[in-house]
């Protein structure tokens, strides 16, 4: 979830000050802490990298459209990015995904080319099927991407460990791969500074920032099959 990205400089959601919060509260919405062109992967993406280059994670499901799971070095095969990445473009004929510097996509001409834009004359076209490129953000109302959705989906039912990280639980269907994984007989470790719906049910409840766990938790991992840390 949002949470994640929060130690980068990307305001969360529900967080004592996430864009929701404040809202709710009538404040403007948060500041960066950070340019958004200065937004680099922090510690506990580098750590996830980690973990799954140790052979522990199998695959990531998430919410956050700000591509650091992508920079950190998180292989696309293993990622489902359920609501888009805002450096990636999607075909709506093949499905397939480009990034913007590949098709040399202008903001400046064509905006941001979000699925309810009408299409802007000479705007690229999908270099495999001819057809209309389109952000692949999800935004409110849009439909989710149905192959990321299915391999969440079947990766939450057979997994034996489910890492929640940084996310209130209140969105769907993502809120909903946590019951899926838990009926599967799956253990849920949730890690979250506000409430969630699946506090009680959770095998693990921790209250604290992403940063102050998954650091040092990969770190045990890797001590634990005796693996050198890696140099960044």
């Amino acid at each position: 979830g949002a949470g994640v990205s929060t130690d980068s400089g990307i305001p969360d959601f529900r967080g004592p000050e996430g864009v929701w919060t404040r809202r709710d509260a009538g404040l403007p919405a948060p500041r960066w802490r950070v340019s958004p062109g200065g937004v680099r992967p922090n510690a506990s993406h580098l750590s996830l990298f980690e973990l799954q280059q140790l052979g522990k994670l199998r695959f990531l499901v998430t919410q956050n459209t700000d591509n650091l799971h992508r920079r950190s070095g998180i292989r696309p095969e293993f990622l489902a990015e359920l609501h888009g990445n805002g450096q990636l473009m999607r075909c709506l004929g093949c499905d397939r995904l480009y990034t913007r510097q590949e098709v040399g996509w202008d903001t400046g001409r064509w905006g941001p080319g979000y699925r309810t834009q009408k299409p802007v004359p000479g705007q690229p076209e999908c270099a495999n099927c001819g057809r209309q490129l389109i952000s692949s953000v999800v935004n409110f109302g849009d439909p989710l991407p149905e192959t990321e959705l299915m391999l969440a989906d079947d990766h939450a039912r057979r997994c034996d460990l489910m890492l929640v990280l940084g996310s209130s639980l209140m969105v769907q269907p993502a809120a909903s791969l946590v019951a899926l994984a838990l009926r599967s007989g799956a253990r849920v470790v949730l890690v979250n500074r506000g409430k969630t719906p699946y506090d009680k049910a959770a095998t693990l409840r921790v209250w604290t920032g992403i940063g102050e766990v998954i650091p040092p938790a990969v770190e045990r991992v890797r001590e634990s099959l005796g693996e050198q840390p890696k140099m960044p």
